[in-house]
């Protein structure tokens, strides 16, 4: 059997709590320091709680503490280790590998995105060293996927397949470092890819003006879900660890569903890694959440485009092309039931994102909150659709174990076992005084219906077997109580029986695959140049966040080619006259040079 993870984020213990609701298998979750979302930070407290109610359905808890580390941290990384160990998280993310020179416990590591796990080679090598699993670099396409799979067959395999996506490699952008400080690789990155730039030629001239150059549209990956299975991977990875309840309840269940049909359309080949049954009230719809239009990003290689020049912002849904404007109102081409309070946006004739709440509908015409600087054919979308939201607010899906119960009589009264789907068990009995039933019409129903109230439990009745010969008389009160506490055993016994896996790691010397190390390695402590060191590098750099270099280095490497988005690429297209020669992008601090590595598809901002 071939177990698939669906891994949703947790900004907090109640938003964890709700992907395990939608049908999460895992959630990841930041602690209160060192994660790569410096803004998503948890107690140890809320941890514990989290990975506590994840364990009740076999589901996982992984901690990020996935950012660089300076050497005067180390200690409280060390400390901060030790207590989500004790605390019975299954696994933790890192970034930094100097934290395998540590004093660690027993616990599984995941090698994060942000090492830049790009190749066969370095998947290998973390295999080699110990690490459970690798996110993979979110710029390889399915078939890299499929090489480094088939070259590092036992190790797991994580992508992500949903949210928003960075411009840059992964673990491999300095832009953010370069222009305000702050810096990505330790959780504090100010985005510039969703700024606004200019881009210029080589003679200094104005291509496009103030638009959003940088900033890819959101990754969906969820045509492509049996292609990344075949590929090799085995954990699907939403992003969005700064992202609301409505939007983790929304593409959660929307991913759970799709993985569970491609699961139940392949004959016990597989299966998801958790257990338990998801009653929703609502169609997941992935586009009702926030997303700056879709792409596949990279993964069936270069196809389509990537990016969106005009907005950084959510778009929603597409609704249609505006027919007709008056005065107060105005129509579009769209059979979508739109509501009072919905948001709609468009790009306007200056080429920016515009936007407005719905104040009345009276079909065909939609009347906005204010005037709008709107032209007939503009499509229209919206990125705010009020009733699916306030479903998604109050809806709580619901998550249960299928038990089956057997009735038996003892001497004295009677007990009630409950085998869970995973074979856990448990069994009260109660003292009773037996009386036979005077009226038992629709008796076995009606004892069915006593046994079956379940619905405040995390339980749902798979099965009912009364091995009681005779037809006594059963008070509600009684199967209520025999009911509640076998319930209460069984769930007590799931949290007791569980034990996330203990994970030894052996120092050894497998040699890193490079054996000298730029600044693009990221080694900002000691212990992570010791850790290279040993793996056989002869020559290293420290890291940008260390040294606070800030000249003549490759601030972005990026899929995301400017050159192709704007139809100029040097392989596929006859490129214009003032698009040949050099070109540069300009903010307000300074101008950066764009080259492009045609062989690798790959664009480069220095």
């Amino acid at each position: 059997m071939k177990y698939l993870e669906l891994l949703s984020p947790a900004k907090n213990l109640e938003i964890g709590k709700a992907a395990i609701d939608s049908g999460a298998d895992a959630v990841y979750i930041g602690a209160s320091v060192f994660g790569a979302r410096t803004a998503a930070g948890n107690s140890l407290e809320d941890i514990e709680e989290l990975t506590s109610y994840a364990h009740i359905f076999n589901a996982k808890v992984y901690v990020t503490i996935n950012t660089l580390l300076f050497d005067e941290e180390l200690m409280e990384v060390e400390d901060l280790f030790h207590q989500l160990y004790n605390i019975g998280v299954d696994a933790i993310i890192i970034q930094d590998l100097g934290i395998l020179e540590m004093d660690i416990p027993p616990i599984a590591l995941h090698a994060s995105t942000q090492m830049h796990n790009f190749s066969k080679q370095k998947v290998d090598f973390l295999k080699n060293i110990g690490l459970r699993r690798v996110v993979l670099a979110r710029e390889l396409s399915l078939d890299q996927i499929s090489e480094i799979h088939n070259s590092v067959p036992n190790i797991e395999l994580e992508c992500f397949v949903h949210g928003a996506i960075c411009a840059g490699l992964s673990g491999q952008c300095y832009l953010s470092h370069s222009i305000t400080g702050r810096s990505g690789n330790r959780g504090v990155c100010a985005q510039p890819c969703r700024s606004k730039y200019d881009l210029l030629n080589s003679k200094g001239e104005f291509l496009i003006r103030n638009k959003h150059l940088l900033s890819p549209k959101d990754l969906n990956a969820s045509e492509l879900i049996p292609a990344m299975i075949e590929a090799g991977v085995r954990s699907f990875k939403i992003e969005g660890r700064l992202k609301d309840i409505d939007y983790v309840k929304n593409i959660t269940s929307f991913y759970r569903l799709e993985i569970d049909n491609y699961i139940s359309e392949h004959n016990g080949e597989y299966a998801k890694s958790s257990i338990g049954k998801i009653d929703y009230n609502f169609t997941p719809k992935p586009e009702k959440s926030f997303n700056r239009g879709f792409t596949q990003f990279y993964l069936k290689g270069r196809e389509g485009v990537i990016g969106n020049i005009n907005s950084a912002k959510s778009l929603g849904e597409y609704l249609g092309r505006v027919k007709k404007i008056d005065s107060s109102s105005f129509i579009f081409d769209t059979k979508v039931e739109l509501s009072n309070g919905d948001g709609l946006c468009y790009i306007n004739k200056e080429g920016d994102i515009d936007g407005f709440l719905v104040n009345g509908v009276n079909y065909p015409n939609i009347i906005p909150n204010k005037r709008l600087n709107i032209e007939i054919g503009t499509e229209v979308y919206r990125n705010l659709d009020f009733a699916f939201n306030k479903i998604m607010i109050t809806n709580v899906s619901r998550r249960s174990i299928g038990i089956n119960m057997i009735l038996s009589e003892t001497e004295t009264g009677f007990s009630l076992k409950a085998i869970d789907e995973t074979g856990i068990e448990c069994e009260k009995t109660i003292l009773a005084e037996k009386q036979l039933a005077n009226n038992i019409e629709d008796y076995d129903q009606k004892l069915l219906k006593l046994i079956d109230s379940l619905g405040n439990t995390l339980f749902h009745l798979d099965s009912f077997k009364n091995e009681v010969k005779e037809k006594y008389f059963f008070q509600s009160s009684l199967i209520k109580s025999l009911r509640r506490e076998v319930c209460e055993k069984l769930l007590a016994k799931r949290e007791e029986e569980y034990e996330a896996d203990e994970v030894y790691l052996e120092k050894n010397n497998y040699p890193y695959p490079e054996e000298e190390l730029d600044y693009r390695a990221n080694i900002t402590n000691e212990k992570a140049k010791v850790f290279y060191l040993r793996h056989g590098v002869k020559k290293l750099e420290y890291g940008l966040e260390k040294t606070l270099a800030n000249d003549e280095i490759i601030l972005m490497s990026s899929r995301h080619c400017l050159r192709y988005q704007l139809g100029q690429c040097l392989k596929r297209d006859n490129v214009s006259p003032e698009y040949q020669g050099d070109l540069f992008l300009q903010d307000n601090r300074r101008r950066y040079k764009l080259s492009f590595d045609c062989k690798n598809c790959m664009m480069e901002i220095s």
